[in-house]
């Protein structure tokens, strides 16, 4: 995965120090407006982990002493990717975090993925842009399905893009996304949900604005 391209790199971030107080991370979160920053060592190679305002809000408000070094309060110290990492294990890494750390070849701080970053690379993927019809196919995820799919819409158009989604709620196990391009008509579109619809079923079509 060509994470390069996306990820936000060190210098251009807002980070803290180990070294750094509560009250000292909570001035620089305050001042950035950002609710998590990550913490790094002295040098800003080695990644400790991240700061939460939040975290620092209820500490503060529970008494707790603001002097402490940040890493009192550290989250997250495990949750990093590499450069070199496949799409899946980085999308399945960041989940819920506003962002994942990344670590170059050598396990130094590279910079973060934002969590609202990758979702824009996902929404790239479907090309609504160049897009007309996106067909749900329903199927049940036996070999071949996709080729034959592919094979019934290629008499009639060309495809624009394509995801699959496994469901697993009933039968039909496998939705396939599949996006036609802006020059379709709507009679083509018509044909190629009739053609589809002999071997499976076609959940919905939607067009796209």
């Amino acid at each position: 995965m060509l994470l390069k391209s996306m990820v936000y790199k060190k210098q251009d971030l807002t980070t803290v120090k180990e070294t750094n107080t509560l009250a000292e991370a909570l001035a620089i979160l305050e001042e950035s407006g950002y609710r998590c920053v990550p913490i790094l060592d002295e040098s800003s190679k080695i990644f400790r982990g991240n700061i939460y305002k939040m975290h620092i809000y209820r500490h503060k408000a529970n008494g707790g002493d603001m002097s402490l070094p940040v890493t009192h309060l550290l989250k997250n110290a495990t949750k990093f990717i590499h450069l070199r990492d496949s799409f899946f294990h980085v999308f399945f890494t960041i989940k819920e975090l506003p962002y994942i750390t990344v670590l170059d070849d050598d396990n130094q701080f590279y910079g973060i993925l934002t969590h609202s970053t990758l979702l824009n690379m996902l929404a790239q993927s479907w090309n609504i842009d160049e897009g007309k019809y996106v067909l749900t196919i329903a199927s049940t995820g036996s070999q071949g399905e996709l080729a034959t799919m592919a094979k019934i819409i290629a008499k009639y158009s060309s495809i624009t893009s394509c995801i699959t989604l496994d469901v697993g709620q009933d039968e039909f196990i496998r939705r396939t996304l599949i996006t036609l391009p802006k020059t379709t008509t709507p009679e083509t579109k018509d044909k190629i949900v009739q053609q589809l619809s002999k071997q499976f079923r076609v959940a919905e079509v939607e067009e796209l604005n």
